[in-house]
């Protein structure tokens, strides 16, 4: 009989600190290094910092530079990221759907493991991922250092100004990122 107590009362201690830490917002706090965003007014956004050199697949090398006019989506990522690869249709159906509307989507590899690193091997997983959209390595972090990455994948939205308009780290908030695409689009270049 004190066995089964004890398991009743334990079970229903967590769900009291689950229920508690729900509803105030602790588990929120809790996730929020895994999964974040955040969106910039043009007023306080900076100027990104320019893509690094690097190896370029299904592109020849881009500049932001050369980008003004269009807005920028930059996807940090790797290949044997799993939550990289679950933003996979996300990013290519946003490349598939506004690049005639003026986005250019970016990929930067900067790699995990040491088979990562290898371009062949890039070029390889590209094809077979069916990435059709710019990718460029990133093999000594020199672009993940200046937008001050620390998670695969980080995703990046710059208007057409070249600005960073918003950021977001992790899976999901796909809706929300569509939108902040189609504000970005919508807004004019003065």
């Amino acid at each position: 009989m004190d066995k089964r107590n004890l398991l009743i009362g334990l079970v229903v201690g967590i769900v009291i600190v689950a229920a508690s830490s729900y509803a105030t917002g602790l588990t929120k706090q809790l996730l929020l290094p895994f999964r974040s965003n955040a969106a910039y007014e043009s007023s306080e956004s900076a100027t990104a910092p320019e893509l690094t050199m690097g190896d370029w697949i299904n592109s020849e090398p881009l500049t932001l530079q050369d980008l003004r006019g269009q807005v920028v989506l930059i996807d940090f990522w790797t290949f044997g990221c799993y939550n990289c690869r679950n933003t996979l249709p996300f990013i290519k159906g946003w490349h598939d759907r506004y690049h005639d509307k003026g986005l250019t989507v970016v990929g930067v590899h900067s790699p995990e493991f040491d088979e990562e690193r290898k371009v062949e091997n890039l070029r390889h997983e590209v094809a077979l991922l069916g990435i059709r959209y710019p990718v460029v390595t990133d093999n000594d972090y020199q672009t993940w250092k200046a937008y001050n990455v620390e998670a695969w994948p980080t995703v990046f939205l710059l208007d057409k100004q070249g600005r960073i308009r918003w950021m977001h780290v992790g899976e999901g908030n796909y809706a929300e990122t569509e939108r902040q695409i189609q504000k970005l689009l919508a807004e004019r270049v003065s």
